[in-house]
């Protein structure tokens, strides 16, 4: 008997024995797969390895069907690349060129996927928007999206990179400063406001830079935005240029005459107009006129109407001082004369009489002021008066 494979096998020889197999089986009896087969899983069928003549070193399979493929290659069949390869061709996959700033890239173009460390590009090759390539890689570049486009450049041979457009306002190599016209409001670049008076050809800056104040005002304008007239100056009907004020007569002045003294008084015009009437104006300071035309008071300043007003007062003050000195000093005497006593004596051929009177104690008594036994007369015929503090002679 041929005891041949029933699967593997198309028949027999009887005479040799010999199993006649079938397209993928091989051996005596026609059991075994042959070369580029594989067993199916659960069953006694060979299935065709199909390996990619192109990906894979044989056309051999293990038993699961895997083939073995080239380097790059992956794959069941052998038949695509390998993540970092790309271009499945007849010789093999080739290597994908991203700068090892990426581990993937397109199967069929090569381009690079998911670059790393701010890269982009076909090969990883560029920087990402917003960042400048330096020796250290991609650096984000120092430029605010308010004052720029956020994108800058390094220029060869320097060091700092430069923001490629700045907005309006904003100048300097990060963009971090106000271009001429504007200032700086809270880090914001800000137009000047200067109501057009002001000539950049003459004042480049327009205005401070840190605080907006104009330079430079034309046009007889001032103020913080140029939008005053200077003085002597004023606007016109339509509000808009500053035009110069119509010349007003100036303010004369007027003499007061007092007896024997003639006096040259000036006062402010408006001081007096705002206290005193027309009519109390004229009887008190006379106006004299000449031929028909009206004085008028000549301006002094508020400074010279108070140093006048308070000299006036200094003098009555030191006035009344010295009356009320008089009035003390003159009282102090009258008391003086008033508290001092006086004595009278009288000589009457021998018989001496004392008097004594005192303005201040009109009911004195003097008695006592003179003692038989104190008095004594001199050999030489003068009366001596003898108290117990003091002697006196007469």
């Amino acid at each position: 008997l041929c005891n041949c494979s029933s699967v593997g096998s198309a028949g027999c020889n009887l005479t040799t024995g010999q199993c006649h197999c079938l397209p993928g089986y091989t051996g005596p009896r026609c059991h075994s797969c042959a070369h580029g087969f594989f067993p199916q899983q659960g069953g006694q069928q060979c299935q065709p390895c199909s390996c990619s003549p192109a990906g894979a070193t044989s056309e051999q399979c293990d038993h699961s069907g895997k083939c073995q493929c080239k380097v790059g290659v992956t794959g069941l069949k052998c038949d695509r690349c390998s993540e970092g390869f790309y271009r499945f061709n007849e010789s093999s996959c080739e290597p994908c060129q991203c700068n090892n700033l990426s581990h993937s890239c397109h199967s069929s173009t090569g381009t690079c996927l998911d670059c790393q460390e701010n890269t982009e590009g076909e090969h990883c090759e560029l920087c990402k928007e917003g960042f400048y390539r330096s020796s250290h890689g991609c650096q984000r570049c120092p430029c605010s999206t308010v004052a720029s486009t956020g994108t800058c450049h390094l220029e060869p041979g320097e060091s700092i990179p430069r923001c490629d457009k700045c907005k309006a306002g904003y100048t300097g190599l990060n963009c971090n400063q106000c271009d001429k016209g504007y200032y700086n409001s809270d880090s914001i670049c800000t137009r000047c406001e200067c109501n057009g008076n002001v000539d950049p050809a003459l004042s480049p800056s327009v205005c401070q830079p840190d605080s907006g104040e104009c330079i430079g005002c034309l046009y007889h304008t001032t103020g913080f935005h140029c939008e005053l007239c200077q003085e002597g100056y004023s606007r016109d009907s339509q509000g808009t240029n500053c035009t110069r004020k119509e010349a007003t007569p100036e303010p004369r002045e007027f003499t007061t005459s007092a007896p024997n003294t003639t006096k040259a008084t000036s006062f402010s015009t408006a001081v007096l107009n705002s206290t005193l009437s027309p009519t109390t104006l004229q009887t008190i300071f006379p106006i004299s006129s000449s031929d028909n035309s009206t004085s008028a008071f000549a301006d002094v300043s508020w400074t010279q109407f108070n140093i006048i007003i308070l000299t006036v007062i200094i003098i009555v003050v030191v006035l009344l001082m010295g009356f009320v000195g008089a009035v003390y000093m003159y009282r102090e005497y009258q008391n003086r004369k008033l508290n001092a006593p006086f004595w009278t004596i009288e000589l009457k051929e021998d018989n001496i009489s004392f008097s004594s009177y005192h303005d201040s104690i009109p009911n004195a008594d003097v008695s006592g002021l003179l003692e038989d036994d104190g008095n004594e007369v001199a050999p030489n015929g003068q009366l001596t008066l003898t108290t117990p503090m003091h002697n006196f002679k007469a």
